[in-house]
């Protein structure tokens, strides 16, 4: 019996397993007899079939399932006796010859076992805590984003001024030649919203409805269009509308197209701040996870047993699908090649592992007053908090989700009570993602 490592792959491993054959022979017979009692055959009483009818018929499928059994009983025995984690399923291939006395069937079995490792030493990374207080500005912010998202745009009879929404139609030439992409009719956008080249807004800001210019365009070397980067064209644009944003007021409507049925400004103040608050710890939480995410990487350089990243393959890319057809496509006609999930499978999975090794040597799986916390915490975003509790509690799958994230905290907590930790304040604008003017 053998337990040897492939040069190729660390993980690798072989054991030699044999099957005595009248051992085989008798579970194949068992079989048999079992059918025989609840199979129907034409001519016969139920039951009552001879058994060497049955075996004419079933025989072939009881040996090949006995055969299974005896071999998956042989490398679990095998396994256990030399004390090896597998880690995925076993691939068995038949030998040619025989055992000793033709009384066994020899297989090899070739598989993977999870990584042995000690935990790497995080106490000398450094990580950044990100800091942000939500005060009145930030709820200023929030509501002046809110505003533009509302925004109505009006025709003026003016010229073209940053955030106008204009129309226009324009047409370009390269050379004298017109060329792919560079003219269409009615074309909408608002200027200082960088959905144009600079140059392009700024031969546009100024004009009337009615009103054309003729300009010069250089377009910069790394533009996405390649036959047009670092290029210089001529273009011809014609205002076809201008109109102006009109931002609603701060007022009891606008409170309550924000789902304040009373339409008090207080109450959608402090709705907002409670909002930010809970999106601000979010995305605080997110960075801190990335960066202890880095650190666990660096620190613990495992092989991922590639039984397990072919899995996580094969889950990412139906997990593609679904959000694509989601989004209203049809996933199958995609053609999503494996290598693309690849390297993000092999990271999930050495996570995994380090995640569980962390979990074990710290005891840090998920607490129920931590999940309960973290179920309630969810629930305050909806209407009937209780009834969103219980429903997660009512489902298993939902629950086991929760106990998940309860035990990945831990696991966060755990190397940040170990790294060094330095917090950092942040901008408000650059944490949530917002454009600055």
């Amino acid at each position: 019996m053998e337990n040897t490592a492939s040069s190729a792959n660390p993980l690798e491993r072989s054991l030699d397993i044999s099957v005595p054959l009248d051992a085989l022979n008798v579970a194949t017979d068992e079989r048999l007899r079992r059918i025989s009692r609840a199979v129907k055959l034409a001519g016969f009483r139920p039951g009552k079939a001879p058994l060497s009818i049955v075996r004419q018929q079933y025989g072939a499928k009881a040996y090949s399932e006995a055969l299974e059994e005896a071999v998956k009983t042989a490398f679990d025995k095998a396994v256990a006796q030399q004390k090896l984690n597998v880690a995925g399923y076993p691939r068995i291939d038949p030998k040619p010859d025989r055992g000793a006395n033709d009384k066994t069937l020899e297989f090899s079995a070739i598989f993977e076992t999870f990584p042995e490792f000690t935990l790497g030493d995080v106490s000398g990374a450094e990580i950044e805590r990100p800091a942000l207080v939500v005060t009145d500005a930030e709820v200023d912010k929030t509501i002046a984003v809110l505003r533009r998202q509302r925004v109505r745009y009006n025709p003026v009879e003016r010229g073209a001024a940053k955030d106008d929404r204009v129309v226009v139609s324009f047409s370009g030439k390269k050379n004298g030649e017109a060329f792919e992409g560079g003219s269409a009719e009615d074309y909408p956008f608002v200027l200082g919203r960088n959905m144009m080249l600079p140059d392009f807004e700024a031969a546009v800001e100024g004009l009337r409805a009615g009103e054309s210019r003729q300009f010069d365009l250089a377009f910069p070397p790394d533009y996405a269009a390649e036959h047009l980067a670092g290029e210089t064209a001529r273009f011809d644009v014609t205002v076809k509308q201008v109109m102006a944003p009109t931002l609603p007021e701060v007022d009891a409507e606008f409170a309550r197209s924000l789902g304040v049925a009373d339409g008090d400004i207080a109450k959608m103040r402090a709705e907002i701040e409670g909002n930010l608050k809970r999106e601000v710890k979010k995305r605080i939480d997110a960075r801190l996870k990335e960066q202890v995410l880095a650190v666990l990487l660096t620190a613990n350089p495992i092989p991922a047993p590639r039984s397990l990243v072919a899995a996580e393959v094969r889950k990412m890319m139906q997990e593609a699908r679904q959000d694509l057809e989601r989004r209203g496509a049809n996933g199958k006609e995609f053609s999503l090649q494996a290598e693309w999930f690849a390297e993000g499978a092999r990271r999930r999975v050495t996570l995994g592992l380090i995640f569980a090794e962390i979990t074990r040597v710290g005891d840090l799986r998920g607490k129920p007053e931590q999940v309960r916390a973290l179920v309630e915490e969810a629930a305050e975003t909806y209407e009937t908090p209780q009834e969103m509790v219980q429903s997660v509690y009512a489902n298993p799958a939902a629950l086991a989700n929760v106990e998940n994230m309860a035990t990945e905290n831990n696991v966060i907590a755990w190397v940040l009570e170990r790294a060094r930790v330095t917090e950092k304040t942040v901008a408000f604008e650059e944490l949530m993602g917002l454009q600055t003017d």
